[in-house]
């Protein structure tokens, strides 16, 4: 048997992914919190977390522990709330990976809504190069172009976004506008280094016309965006950024038409905890409004 508050212990840990901040927001000091986090180990004889660049991340024993865990955590609060009248306010940690221009463009807007809704959570957003796997535990959640084909994921497709061709007015009166996808060759383009395009969705101008190439590339789509702005050349751009600049003209709309999917990715062992619900939640109002 193991002493049930060493549950507790193990849900801050879990959460922080530190033992410091876990001791701190326990009252304790770190070197109890680790002797009970071992003695829970124990207990169990399982081992709960990994130790990875400075960080406890849960091991798949951890991460079908931090379930029940949840769930003991969840029958305490409510049975707190019924006894004292008092409604109970999601709390934790979750770990987003988003691409660049979507954290940019639509998520980031819409961050005050969603701490008004559930200042308890601690959200993190990482736009790194490439998505982090929550099956690998880099990430609770990801926001991925592609549903994953291994590894115990939960999937859905959260929603369509569309991509056309964009340049500045003043671009354009200087290099006239192209009449049609060949014409494209006689123009300055933007896109991805070839190199760091971590999905091949993101591959656009083979879509567009065969043998296009950008002469000026950037591994951030916010980079390309201010080139586009600044009159540099031509490029592709999801919708939900250039049709928020006016300056911008969305070019053969009628010939090049781009459509992509958003795919909300979560670890099986954590789809169903409340805080991963409430963010999915919103996840799916923010995609809702995109366009």
């Amino acid at each position: 048997m193991f002493d049930w508050d060493d549950m507790r212990v193990f849900l801050a840990v879990a959460r922080a992914r530190k033992i410091a901040p876990a001791a701190r927001a326990l009252g304790l000091d770190p070197t109890t919190l680790t002797r009970r986090i071992g003695r829970l180990e124990k207990a169990l004889g399982a081992r709960l977390f990994d130790l990875s660049m400075g960080e406890r991340l849960l091991s798949e024993q951890g991460l079908a522990m931090l379930a029940h865990a949840e769930r003991v955590e969840s029958a305490s609060l409510a049975a707190m709330e019924e006894a004292t009248g008092k409604s109970r306010m999601l709390s934790g940690q979750v770990r987003l990976s988003v691409a660049e221009g979507f954290g940019t463009w639509v998520l980031a807007p819409g961050l005050a809504d969603f701490h008004a809704r559930h200042a308890g959570i601690r959200l993190d957003l990482i736009s790194a190069s490439g998505f982090l796997n929550p099956s690998k535990r880099e990430a609770d959640m990801a926001l991925m172009l592609a549903r994953p084909q291994r590894g115990r994921l939960s999937a859905r497709r959260l929603g369509d976004y569309r991509l056309h061709l964009y340049a500045a007015d003043a671009y354009l009166e200087q290099r006239g506008e192209p009449a049609s996808p060949a014409a494209l060759l006689h123009h300055t383009l933007i896109g991805y280094v070839p190199d760091f395009i971590f999905s091949p969705e993101l591959d656009y101008l083979n879509e567009v016309h065969a043998g296009l190439e950008a002469h000026l590339r950037a591994t951030s789509i916010n980079m390309q965006y201010r080139m586009i702005a600044e009159s540099a050349g031509i490029g592709i751009l999801p919708d939900f950024i250039g049709r928020r600049d006016p300056k911008l003209r969305p070019l053969l709309t009628d010939a090049v038409q781009i459509t992509r999917s958003f795919w909300l990715v979560i670890h099986e062992d954590l789809r169903k905890l409340p805080r991963i619900e409430a963010v999915a939640q919103w996840l799916q109002e923010r995609v809702a409004h995109m366009n």
